[in-house]
């Protein structure tokens, strides 16, 4: 009975995962400029760090970083991100789970280790440009024109995708040493060294 998630549970799920939701928009938005589209991989995984910290310090029960993960793939399914979104979000929110869960949460370095492994789920939002080419930027020339989806090829090109991950890493590392700095007295108050 301990184990199984409650309302409280339930409900920083939502709070948190709203306010990720928001970060991860607005950072999207630097999308619209090609040129600055792969500086994604490193601003959001600095910005949702500060929220997803403090979101850790308050799990203590496997599940809730899964469920995050899921209600992040299908929204961005329903968003028009494919079904690649939730067949990355979803596993990939669970293996960070699985990782973070070995420490119990309480580890700040396998929490970072687990929360570069979840913002790597974003890639499922990416895939489509790198996978299904040519429908994407056909969408894409269809929507912004079609100097905006040669240059869009230009800046995210196939290997983009592989470098990201490196690039994510670097970003949810700076991110989950701001948000632990931030939020010092929320670390110590929930045990996480």
């Amino acid at each position: 009975m301990k184990n199984r998630l409650t309302a409280k549970d339930l409900i920083n799920v939502g709070i948190y995962t709203a306010i990720y939701l928001v970060i991860f928009f607005v950072t999207g938005m630097i999308g619209a400029v090609p040129i600055l589209y792969p500086t994604i991989f490193i601003l959001t995984p600095i910005l949702t760090g500060i929220p997803f910290m403090l979101f850790l310090t308050k799990v203590e029960k496997f599940g809730m970083v899964s469920l995050m993960g899921i209600i992040l793939g299908v929204f961005w399914y329903f968003m028009g991100y494919t079904w690649l979104a939730p067949v990355v979000y979803i596993p990939m929110a669970i293996i960070a789970d699985v990782v973070m869960n070995t420490k119990k949460y309480k580890s700040f370095k396998v929490n970072t280790i687990g929360f570069w492994l979840f913002s790597c789920a974003e890639l499922g939002c990416q895939m489509p440009m790198w996978v299904m080419a040519d429908t994407y930027m056909e969408g894409v020339k269809q929507q912004m024109g079609e100097q905006f989806a040669t240059d869009l090829a230009k800046y995210m090109p196939p290997w983009m995708g592989i470098a990201a991950i490196g690039i994510m890493f670097v970003g949810a590392v700076i991110g989950a040493n701001i948000g632990k700095k931030m939020l010092k007295k929320h670390f110590e108050r929930a045990g996480i060294a």
